[in-house]
């Protein structure tokens, strides 16, 4: 699997953190971990290395995840490309 697009990964793992959105900036990171430090090493996260069960959003990594989640999940559902 050395041709998989890590880029898009953490995209779709920002997008689907946003859809666990919960006390304004936190989602639960049931996610692959070498996304979340991927994420976490560009600025979207805080550090996942931590024992709370989730991750606190940046406020760019909450605008972005906001976006992805928009353009991937809620548009591409509203196209009928489901």
């Amino acid at each position: 699997m050395d041709d998989l697009d890590t880029g898009k990964i953490d995209e779709m793992v920002l997008a689907l953190l946003y859809l666990t959105l919960h006390d304004y900036n936190r989602a639960w990171k049931g996610f692959d971990w070498d996304a979340l430090n991927r994420l976490y090493e560009k600025g979207f996260i805080e550090d996942p290395k931590n024992k709370n069960k989730s991750v606190a959003f940046t406020d760019q990594g909450l605008a972005k995840a906001e976006r992805l989640f928009h353009r991937e999940l809620i548009e591409t559902f509203d196209r009928g490309t489901h």
